[in-house]
Order: C-alpha cells, then structure tokens, then sequence
C-alpha cells in the first residue's frame, strides 16, 4: 500500500485516550434507553441527555478509524498483511463474546440464520432490527469496520493521489454528502413502517440506510482517511479541541430537536471530523495534555474491548435483576457504578487474554525456518519478535512509530 512518506510518525496518544469517552458515550446511551429510576423525571431527564450519545459514539470510531489507519499507512506493507492484522484484531475479541452472549441470553431470541450472520459479522447487511441489532448489539458496527478494511487499500491508493490543495474540498464533499443523505432517503423511501431512534420515531428502512449500511457509513470512514492527509500535508488550519468540543456541545444539543434521521449522524459530523485532527496536533506537537496520562492511556486501549462487554453487563444484569424493575436514585446510580466497574473489569481480561495474545501469535506471519541452512549444519533464521505492535482500526490501538531497522505492519 502507498504512504505518504517512510519518516517515523509521533504516537497519537492524546487519540488513544479519547476513544474511551467515545466507547463510554455509547455505553451511557444503552443505560439510558433502559430508564433504570423509578423517579420518571430522573429517567426521562437521562434518556433526552444521552438520547443520542450512542450514535456519536459511532461515527466518532468510524472517522477515526480511516485516520489511524492512513495515518501508520507506509509503503512497506501489503494488502495480505493489512488484512490478516484487521482480521486478528477483529475477530477473537467478537468471537469470545459472541459466545458468551449466546450462552449467556441470545441463543434462546435468534434464529440460526440471524445467529451465523452475527458470527460472521454480516448482520448489518440485513436491513432488519431483529438482525442487525441482535445477539451482541454493538457488534454490528463491526461488520462495517471490516468492509471498510475490504476497500481501505485501495480508498487509501485513490485518495492518495488527490492533490494537497483539493484535500479540504474532497473533506467539504465528503461532510456534504452526509448531512445530505437524511434528506435523500426521506425523500425516496416510504415513512412505513416506523421505529423508534430511540426518542423520536422515523422510517425503519431510513434508520438502517442512514445509520447502519455498510456502503452509506464508509462516508465517515473515508472522511476520515482525507483528514488524515490533511493533517499529514501540513494542511491542517490549526484549531484548537477546546472550540471544536464547544461546537460539538452545541450540534449535539441542537440534534435533540431535529427529526429522527438528520440526529444520526449529519448533525455532528462537522465537529467530529476536525477534533480528531486537532487532537492529533496536540502530540504532532508533543503537548503535555491529560489525554495522554497512562490511566486514560490504559481506558483507551481496552475501549474496545469494553465496547463489546458493556451490552452484555448490561442486558445480563437486567434480567437477573428484574427487566421491568426501576430503582430509586441511589441504588440506581450504585448500579450503574457497579456496571461500569464490571465492564471495565471484563473488558481488560479480554483485552489481557484474548486481543493482545491474538496479535502476538498471529498478527504477523511467521517466516519458515529454511531446509537449505538447516539441513547443511548452518544457523536456522533467527526467529520473529514475538510481541507485534498494536494496530489501528476500529476502537483500538493507536500506533508507535515504527523502529528504525524494522517497518511497520
């Protein structure tokens, strides 16, 4: 695959953290469509705050992801490689709890069509809420990511060849086509039948093309990519994360009164896409900012893993409670406490057991020692390191520079 250059590049800590408040942003959405107190105003006034964190969130990691990714892009690597790392990445923290999820509740509400699309992370494809959001909710945001790390190598190769001056043009487009998008599918697709999103009802059929296929959301993940250039070109005009949160603030609160489908994404796709260049500055930069403390260090890299423990915690909990039980506010926020401690638990012995041993053992093909040397007496090849360097995509690892004798995978 291109790159733009071979020179190391600063580690995006100050990104790495933030992925956490994206991951906790979507957790705190599924805790308030759950209205967990009795007191209705408490509950009520929880669900119209958070009522749309959980599709921030989203397009938060899905821009991210095509920044990371062109970001630790470099000549050296191939498509085989790229893909082999995205799929180890991906896969064993899904698989593990896909099937604790399956144990756990879901295999009793899903068919065996639904449950082997959710294996395969194709569920988003089906343009139907009992699939795309079933068995490990979260999951299907997956299925996006892989089909975006399908055409990454050559969206990065077409996109690499637009000239520096046309980058913010191509963001502008690109910004353009998403908050155009709501206005298409209302104006091609039928209102019925309607769902709930969760506060506001809306076309269920708009909900699935805005918001969940795979072929309308690799815009965020492409906006991302161009970004990326942007920031690498030296384009970047230099404003700071503090104005753009404050802009975010204020399209967040403005998405609670537009219609159902324009709240998705388009609302908040501006600010989104500048603060993660901006915050990228900071370490472009070596800013000394709290983003980049070892604890929220530690939260960013295990967000992954906590964004697909916490529906589990969650749902589980529900139910050995009492699905239908509300709590006063204490207990209530107690509970909440007691979740949030327990997914964060889960989600580093999954980081700990399964994602950073996955990419140790497998995301790096092992060289054959040769029969030649070995055969003759002579020394077999030294072997490979045996800790490969986290790799970027969707909620997970930002990237080191690479070291000098070695190239980045």
């Amino acid at each position: 695959m291109t790159g733009e250059n071979t020179a190391p590049r600063p580690r995006l800590t100050s990104l790495t953290g933030v992925r956490f408040f994206a991951a906790f942003l979507v957790f705190l959405f599924h805790v308030a469509i759950m209205k967990p107190f009795a007191d209705q105003g408490v509950s009520e006034g929880l669900f119209t705050v958070f009522s749309k964190t959980g599709w921030v969130g989203v397009s938060f990691f899905f821009v991210l992801s095509g920044f990371i990714l062109t970001w630790s892009a470099r000549p050296s690597d191939t498509v085989g490689a790229f893909w082999r790392r995205r799929l180890v990445k991906v896969f064993p923290n899904h698989l593990v709890m896909y099937a604790v999820t399956m144990a756990l509740y879901a295999a009793a509400t899903v068919t065996g069509t639904t449950a082997v699309l959710n294996l395969l992370l194709l569920q988003s494809w089906v343009p139907e809420e009992s699939v795309y959001f079933s068995v490990d909710n979260p999951s299907w945001s997956l299925g996006c990511e892989l089909f975006f790390y399908l055409l990454f190598p050559l969206l990065h190769r077409w996109i690499g060849r637009i000239g520096a001056r046309r980058l913010w043009w191509c963001a502008g487009a690109l910004i353009a086509a998403v908050i155009a998008l709501p206005a298409v599918v209302t104006a091609l697709l039928p209102a019925e039948p309607s769902m709930m999103m969760p506060d506001k009802s809306g076309p269920a059929l708009g909900f699935w093309l805005v918001y969940v296929f795979p072929l309308t959301r690799v815009l965020d993940f492409v906006l991302g990519i161009v970004m990326a250039r942007i920031a690498l070109e030296g384009r970047w005009i230099g404003i700071r994360p503090l104005p753009l949160i404050a802009l975010f603030a204020l399209c967040y609160a403005g998405s609670l009164y537009l219609p159902a489908l324009y709240a998705l994404n388009a609302a908040t796709v501006v600010p989104l896409a500048l603060l993660i260049p901006a915050l990228a500055h900071l370490d472009v930069e070596d800013r000394k900012t709290w983003l980049r403390g070892r604890t929220l260090t530690l939260l960013g890299e295990i967000s992954f893993a906590f964004y697909l423990v916490h529906w589990p915690v969650l749902v589980y909990g529900r139910r050995l409670l009492g699905e239908q039980r509300q709590f006063s506010l204490p207990v209530g926020a107690a509970l909440i406490a007691l979740c949030v401690v327990l997914g964060l638990a889960l989600a580093w012995l999954l980081y700990v057991g399964v994602e950073r041993p996955a990419m140790r053992r497998w995301a790096k093909a092992r060289r054959r020692p040769d029969p030649t040397r070995t055969a003759s007496g002579g020394t077999p090849p030294a072997r490979p390191a045996a800790a490969v360097p986290p790799q970027p995509g969707p909620h997970d690892d930002v990237p080191a520079p690479p070291a000098p004798a070695r190239p980045a995978r």
